[in-house]
C-alpha cells in the first residue's frame, strides 16, 4: 500500500498538478494539507472521476485538509481532541479495512507559529503539538498500525535544513519546538524517512523566494510518524522532489511510504 502526504497549498490552484500526480504516482492513500477550501466547493468531481473516495475537513481560504483513498474509510473524525473552542480545520483521521485488520491514516496540518513573540501564534503551535502527543498516544494503546501524515511545521534536525544558521529564530526550528517534537516521537513513534535513510539534503519544502528552489535552499517538514504496528510494515520511502519544478507548483512536494499492508 502507498500512503503519501502532500501539502498542496491551494487545491483549486493546484487541481491539474494534483490530478497529473493522482495518475503517475498512483497512492492507495492520499494526505492533503493547505486545501484552503470549504467542504461545499472542494473539486471532489475531479478527484473522484479517478477513482478516489474523498474525505475533507474544510475551511475559508486557510487550512484545510483531506483524506483521498482508493478505498472508502470504515470511520473518519474530524478535528483534534482537546480543545472545543479550536475552530482551525487541520486534522481529519480516516480508518481503512486493510489484510489482516485495520490502518488508521491521519492528514494533518501543524501549525506554522511564526513569528515566534506573538502571544497567540507560537504559544498555540506548542499547545496543538501537546494535543496531538496525547492523541497519538491514545491511539498508540489500540495497538493498531498508525499513520500520522502531514505538514508538521517542524524541523527536527539541523541537517533537515539547508542551513541551521537560517532558521535558528525560526518557529519551526525554535528548541522549544524541536523539544516537542522529540518528546511526540519519543513515546514510540518512527520518522518514515529517517528510518529508511541518513541521507542529507532531503527537503519537502523550498520557499518561493530569493531562488530557493534552484538553490536546493530546503527545509525537511513533511513526515510520516508511525506507530509500531506501522513501522514494522515499512517497505520504503521516497520524496518526490520532481513535482517541486512543475508549473504553478505547491512549495511543498508529496512523501511517500510504502507498507506492507
Amino acid at each position: 500500500m502507498k500512503i503519501a502526504t502532500w501539502n498542496i497549498n491551494g487545491v483549486k490552484a493546484r487541481i491539474d498538478n494534483l490530478r497529473d500526480w493522482l495518475k503517475a504516482s498512483n497512492p492507495d492513500i492520499a494526505c492533503l494539507q493547505e486545501i484552503k477550501s470549504v467542504d461545499e466547493s472542494f473539486p471532489r468531481m475531479e478527484i473522484e472521476e479517478l477513482g478516489y473516495h474523498v474525505e475533507t475537513h474544510g475551511q475559508k481560504g486557510f487550512n484545510g485538509v483531506a483524506l483521498l483513498s482508493k478505498i472508502r474509510p470504515d470511520e473518519v473524525n474530524r478535528g483534534l481532541p482537546g480543545d472545543n473552542l479550536d475552530e482551525q480545520s487541520r486534522f481529519i483521521e480516516g480508518v481503512f479495512s486493510v489484510n489482516g485488520g485495520v490502518v488508521r491514516v491521519v492528514s494533518l496540518y501543524l501549525p506554522n507559529g511564526n513569528p515566534p513573540d506573538d502571544p497567540v501564534k507560537y504559544p498555540y503551535k506548542l499547545a496543538w503539538m501537546e494535543r496531538l502527543q496525547h492523541f497519538a498516544e491514545q491511539r498508540l494503546t489500540l495497538e493498531e498500525p498508525l499513520i500520522l501524515a502531514g505538514d508538521y511545521n517542524v524541523i527536527p534536525e539541523p541537517h533537515d535544513c539547508h542551513d541551521p544558521r537560517v532558521w535558528a529564530g525560526d518557529a519551526l526550528f525554535l528548541p522549544q519546538t524541536r523539544q516537542a517534537f522529540r518528546r511526540f516521537e519519543n513515546i514510540g513513534l518512527t520518522d518514515a524517512v529517517r528510518a529508511t535513510t541518513d541521507a542529507t539534503k532531503l527537503y519537502t519544502f523550498w520557499d518561493y523566494q530569493a531562488g530557493a528552489w534552484q538553490k536546493n535552499n530546503g527545509i525537511r517538514i513533511d513526515h510520516l510518524m508511525l506507530s509500531p504496528e506501522a513501522a514494522i510494515k515499512l517497505r520504503s520511502t521516497a520524496i518526490e522532489k520532481h513535482v517541486r519544478a512543475w508549473e504553478k507548483p505547491s512549495d511543498h512536494v508529496p512523501v511517500i511510504g510504502i507498507f506492507d499492508f
